[in-house]
């Protein structure tokens, strides 16, 4: 099938957030999510099996929402599209299952595309068109990856990701070290916002000289974390009030700092002047301002769709989704699986031939 604007029913089931998006080639008619996150709080982080019941609690409410938002009929959808992967795999199969029932039940072809490359593709929905090639540098709870985009639907590169906690993790787990609430970005965020930047100077992971042959693109927190707590620790044994502020707002430097400091280098050496932003932590106040400011000073354009498009959604699964029929890509089988490690090279998933 090849629809110039085909009307793409897009699910989003790969962590906390049942995301059902609706567009009509790159414009977006409906954006309806629904977040498990408060169920998770208590727990200070996110639990596969409590995600995945909530999914297939919300599913069917989000379905409906979303299409009266749209004023549509289910069956006027051309396409059905879902997120394979990468995810929590309980997760994903909830979205899976929904998104086959719904092909098979409307007779429609079904697309299983990449979480990943999903982000990007949230970009077109502003109603302008991506440049290529563009790095991008996606941020969220559970993925820090650093791509080399030079086609959305067939050439996507990974140049760096994160060897241990994601980004989003760290900020998690930093917040519970300050006895601030899940989630810990917004927290922290608040925090750093009374606190000096420059108080304590953490570590910046993998940004050694002797780094630069190995994981000149990839990200690691774990040092960062380590030495927080550590701080944490001494400041406390020794009698002094820890200046929370202070904290929050060293280590989001030094987060930013790394997050920044290597995608404008992927740009530099990749010789590509535009850089877009993608991923729930790009929420992160001093992130975005960061980013626009070195970026500005080194020549490259950046890119931010907007922050309801950069949380998991499945409006970006259909846009994703939308571009791949629009360039006439066959539709993915039935036989694919959930797979939690899905590598971004793999933009869709044709699943095996049956029969």
């Amino acid at each position: 099938m090849t629809v110039r604007e085909p009307l793409v029913l897009g699910i989003e089931t790969s962590c906390d957030e049942t995301g059902i998006g609706i567009v009509r080639g790159r414009t977006l008619l409906s954006n309806t999510i629904s977040s498990s996150m408060d169920e998770h709080a208590r727990f200070g982080g996110v639990v596969p099996e409590v995600a995945a019941r909530a999914h297939l609690e919300a599913l069917q409410p989000a379905i409906d929402a979303a299409v009266a938002e749209a004023g549509i009929a289910l069956t006027d959808v051309d396409a059905v599209a879902v997120t394979s992967g990468p995810g929590l795999a309980g997760a994903l199969m909830v979205g899976i299952g929904a998104a086959k029932a719904l092909a098979v039940g409307l007779d429609k072809p079904l697309y299983a595309v990449n979480h990943l490359v999903g982000h990007i593709a949230a970009d077109l929905l502003t109603g302008e068109d991506v440049e290529y090639p563009t790095v991008a540098l996606l941020v969220s709870g559970g993925h820090t990856s650093l791509l080399l985009v030079r086609d959305l639907v067939s050439d996507v590169e990974l140049l760096g990701e994160t060897l241990d906690d994601a980004a989003g993790e760290a900020f998690d787990k930093i917040a519970r070290i300050l006895g601030l609430p899940y989630p810990g970005g917004p927290e922290i965020d608040r925090a750093a916002a009374g606190g000096d930047p420059a108080a304590i100077h953490f570590p910046r992971g993998l940004s050694r000289a002797s780094d630069m042959a190995a994981h000149r693109y990839d990200f690691s927190f774990s040092g960062l974390k380590t030495a927080v707590a550590r701080w944490v620790e001494q400041a406390e044994a020794s009698g002094q009030q820890v200046a929370v502020g202070d904290v929050a707002a060293s280590f989001r430097e030094a987060v930013v700092d790394v997050l920044v400091t290597k995608a404008l280098d992927a740009c530099a050496q990749h010789g590509v002047p535009r850089l877009l932003l993608g991923g729930g932590v790009i929420a992160n106040r001093r992130l975005r301002e960061v980013a626009l400011a070195r970026a500005a000073e080194a020549g490259v354009a950046v890119r931010i769709p907007p922050l309801s498009l950069c949380t998991d959604n499945g409006a970006m699964i259909a846009a994703l989704a939308s571009e791949l029929i629009a360039s006439g890509r066959a539709p993915s089988s039935l036989a694919f699986g959930a797979d939690s490690t899905l590598p971004v090279t793999e933009i869709q998933v044709a699943g095996e031939a049956t029969g």
